[in-house]
């Protein structure tokens, strides 16, 4: 079986279920579907209780380079896993507390595969792919560095 691909980087808001929907549809031989969908917090930093409250986030990236390497993370994906599926929807522009950011999904004969497909996707996406953060508060805008908590999760898939 060939393993479908679905990348999309765009500026539109999606609908987390109806994205689950149409894929779990898509992958009805598959044995485990597995999902993250990201949203935007309204907080800064680590802890929603000290955080200083966020009204916006803007996230920016290189329009045909982020595409490319969102593809090479797929086929590496695919090169790891046995995966029936995959998608990745990630989303630019002006965000607002509680929006979906990020969607994965992945679908394979077994949930092991799709669990560890889809983490390995989300910590990879998370510190290297060319996407960038600019949280808005009441005080001030600031662009986000990538967190070292972060980072060192996504050590562990070095080859």
């Amino acid at each position: 079986m060939t393993v479908e691909i679905d990348i999309r980087v765009q500026r539109e808001a999606f609908e987390p279920g109806a994205e689950l929907t149409r894929f779990s549809l898509q992958n009805s031989s598959s044995g485990a579907v597995c999902t993250f969908t990201g949203q935007m917090r309204d907080f800064r930093g680590p802890d929603r209780a000290t955080g200083e409250p966020i009204t916006a986030m803007e996230l920016d990236h290189y329009p045909g380079m982020a595409e490319r390497q969102l593809a090479e993370l797929a086929a590496d994906a695919k090169s790891r896993w046995p995966l029936d599926d995959l998608c990745i929807i990630h989303r630019f522009g002006k965000l607002i507390p509680t929006e979906p950011i990020v969607f994965v999904a992945t679908a394979s004969a077994h949930r092991g595969d799709a669990f560890a497909a889809a983490e390995f996707l989300m910590d990879w996406l998370k510190t290297k792919a060319p996407f960038w953060k600019k949280e808005t508060t009441a005080k001030s805008a600031e662009w986000v560095s990538e967190a070292a908590a972060d980072v060192e999760r996504a050590q562990r898939w070095a080859r």
